[in-house]
């Protein structure tokens, strides 16, 4: 443990940063698997709902730097594939 009191700021702070991004990661991850599975049933109306908000959520994580841009856009891009799968289907 540092003994310099800017230091022991930095540590408390990154340790805050550190739990926060974590469970807003998690979160993205949950909403973009419950998309997921969603888009894998056949309602297609449940499955526009929840690619909006996983596509919402995932654009919401690159302004705060959890993801990176393309990283979101490829899955955004999946999910999208999938979607229009669906709609053509039914």
């Amino acid at each position: 443990m540092p003994n310099i009191k800017s230091a022991i700021k930095r540590v408390k702070t990154n340790d805050k940063r550190r739990q926060l991004n974590a469970s807003q990661k998690s979160a993205l991850r949950t909403v973009v698997k419950s998309a997921d599975t969603a888009l894998a049933n056949t309602d297609v109306e449940v499955a526009k709902a929840a690619f909006a908000a996983a596509t919402q959520k995932l654009d919401k994580a690159v302004t705060k730097g959890l993801i990176h841009k393309n990283a979101a856009a490829r899955k955004k891009s999946r999910l999208a594939k999938k979607l229009n799968a669906l709609t053509t289907q039914a």
